[in-house]
């Protein structure tokens, strides 16, 4: 596995998965929790590590399960979650406050390595004032490292401009078409870490087509063209599989190079 460093000094794989589907019936997002943790388990196994959850997901208590049913040290781990930006979970310091003890309390690891906005609030002012809870998390320790998801440009100067501890990453929908690459340098030049969520979920016929003639002389799936395209142009990525064999494949893209002219044609593919 390889890692990014984060502005705050801390370390983060550049590979992990999504769980919104995981320990729920039929694998149903609005499904009932199950707290059946094979498919979780099953990516452990194969060395995912970075494992990305939030209460919006109700199953914050199934990825700590998951990960003390692996018998792998915790500092192995690196497990993010989110607060939502809906009023009854935002709407006062206390609120917030309460929830973020409460994503402690579920996973029941001791700490949480990131911990994210999930969307922006109203205004930019309501955002830095939940940001600052954040903080405290920060300072007791509870919470390692601090950042947000589906910020845009203003949204993430405003913050940067005003926090006392910068955000070290933003996770935003990023996938070819949608690279949102203004975004991606946005948070380079600002030394924070883009991390991409759907990298391939809305992908039509004729860009995987492309993808697929690209991906032959690789011996690689189109799923790991994307993938390794992503991380070599410095995004972490989260895809996610409840089928072993995909997640074989999701994790195994570090053993090819892409040539510039695949990663061009890849980057210029139906661009808004």
């Amino acid at each position: 596995m390889k890692y990014l460093r984060m502005n705050n000094g801390l370390s983060i794989p550049v590979l992990g998965t999504g769980t919104n589907t995981f320990g729920k019936e039929n694998g149903n997002f609005n499904g009932k929790i199950t707290y059946d943790t094979k498919e979780l388990c099953s990516a452990i196994e194969l060395g995912y590590r970075l494992i990305d959850t939030a209460i919006y997901y109700r199953n914050e208590a199934v990825i700590g399960k998951a990960v003390k049913e692996s018998n792998i040290d915790r500092s192995e781990f690196f497990i993010t979650s989110k607060i939502p930006q809906d009023k009854e979970f935002s709407e006062t310091n206390e609120l917030v406050q309460y929830h973020v003890e409460q994503s402690l309390k579920a996973l029941d690891l001791g700490y949480i390595d990131l911990y994210l906005i999930h969307f922006p609030l109203e205004s930019n002012l309501e955002n830095l004032r939940v940001w600052r809870i954040l903080e405290t998390f920060i300072d007791k320790g509870h919470i390692k490292s601090i950042g947000v998801s589906n910020f845009d440009e203003n949204q993430l100067s405003y913050l940067i401009k005003h926090s006392r501890i910068k955000p070290v990453l933003n996770q935003f929908q990023s996938y070819p078409g949608k690279y949102q690459q203004s975004l991606i340098d946005f948070c380079k030049a600002n030394d924070i870490i883009p991390q991409a969520y759907q990298s391939f979920a809305k992908l039509d016929a004729k860009t995987k087509d492309i993808l697929i003639e690209i991906a032959k002389p690789y011996k690689k799936t189109w799923n790991q063209i994307i993938l390794n395209y992503q991380v070599n142009e410095g995004l972490v990525v989260i895809p996610k599989s409840h089928n072993k064999q995909h997640q074989f494949e999701n994790i195994d893209i570090f053993d090819f190079e892409l040539t510039k002219n695949d990663r061009d044609t890849i980057k210029h593919i139906n661009c808004d």
